[in-house]
């Protein structure tokens, strides 16, 4: 049987009696812990199993993103903690000034865009999620030939998360 989770409690490293409420929980059967991926923790509707095995469902609206901490309430009252898996990104940086090619980046910006692939420009690098195959992603930057483009790659753990949606995490209902 899968357990469905669709209430919001709040976030455990934030609110000092829920995290009381989650270590009280750890000792019974009234627990439940899940990894999902930082590219998860937006979808409506996540699918996945507890670090012991049992099925879990996750229901929440899209217009927000789980966060490391974060804890919902199953149907069959025990308490659900979310941890976050680190997330590999891809990072672009320049060896060179870019003031001499603005088209191409400008082509590049709009072709990342036009892909869906979410990126975040900050301090003075440019991160792209990992959302597509990494071959695919790098095989279409190659394609501008920007001179000094470098790629590279950073994991990030999810006290070190990139927010790549719109949206930022706020009260939140079923």
């Amino acid at each position: 049987m899968t357990e469905l989770a669709q209430i919001y409690l709040g976030n455990s490293l934030e609110n000092v009696s829920l995290s009381e409420r989650i270590e009280k929980a750890r000792s019974s059967a009234l627990f439940l812990e899940v990894h999902i991926s930082q590219t998860d923790n937006r979808k409506g509707r996540i699918h996945t199993h507890s670090t012991t095995g049992i099925a879990v469902g996750i229901v929440k609206n899209r217009d927000w993103s789980l966060r490391e901490g974060d804890v919902l309430e199953t149907e069959q009252g025990k308490l659900l903690l979310i941890h976050l898996q680190d997330e590999k990104v891809m990072v672009l940086t320049f060896t060179q000034p870019v003031t001499q090619h603005p088209i191409k980046l400008i082509h590049l910006g709009h072709v990342l865009g036009n892909h869906h692939w979410p990126i975040i420009l900050q301090n003075n690098k440019l991160y792209v999620q990992l959302v597509a195959d990494v071959e695919v992603i790098e095989s279409t930057i190659h394609n501008f030939k920007i001179p000094g483009l470098k790629i590279d790659y950073e994991l990030h753990s999810a006290q070190r998360h990139l927010d790549f949606s719109q949206h930022h995490h706020h009260e939140h209902h079923s």
